[in-house]
């Protein structure tokens, strides 16, 4: 008696979605970074943060004469309450974001691929105003890799849409 043969399927092969895993540890990185920054400025409400930076450039051991260092120190001189409870709102929020793409992205849905896209597309033009304002390395590298991020986003909807 022969054996029966599985048909041959002529279809594609299914994506492995190793580039949305990438994606998606990107997005979860950078959530949990911005985890950790609101949570730091809730920290440092209520107390001079210029004073503890200087302590802790002191226990660095970092020149405070260093034109970044001094800086730096400077800035943070101008943060009151009020700024950082808005940096540590706007963090939370746009952290919530970033995680909700990544989870979504890391189990593979594909309403996540599309909440990527339109808030990636969404921000590129803050970017570039950025970018016009003044140029970095770091805003261009970050700018290329979200339009790079949009691009394969885009390309595999249109692969799994057919």
């Amino acid at each position: 008696m022969a054996k029966k043969r599985a048909p041959v399927s002529h279809s594609r092969r299914e994506p492995d979605g190793k580039g949305l895993r990438l994606i998606a540890v990107f997005k979860l990185a950078k959530g949990l970074i911005l985890v950790a920054v609101g949570l730091g400025a809730i920290k440092l409400l209520h107390k001079d943060v210029s004073e503890l930076a200087a302590n802790w450039v002191a226990a660095m051991r970092v020149d405070p004469d260093n034109r970044l260092i001094h800086g730096l120190i400077a800035k943070l001189g101008l943060m009151n309450d009020r700024k950082l409870e808005e940096l540590s709102i706007g963090s939370f929020f746009y952290s919530a974001l970033l995680l909700t793409e990544g989870i979504g992205l890391w189990l593979k849905r594909r309403w996540a691929e599309y909440f990527t896209i339109i808030t990636t597309c969404s921000l590129i033009p803050l970017e570039l105003y950025e970018i016009v304002n003044r140029v970095t390395i770091t805003r261009v590298v970050l700018l290329l890799l979200n339009v790079a991020i949009v691009w394969y986003l885009f390309v595999q909807l249109r692969k799994n849409h057919r």
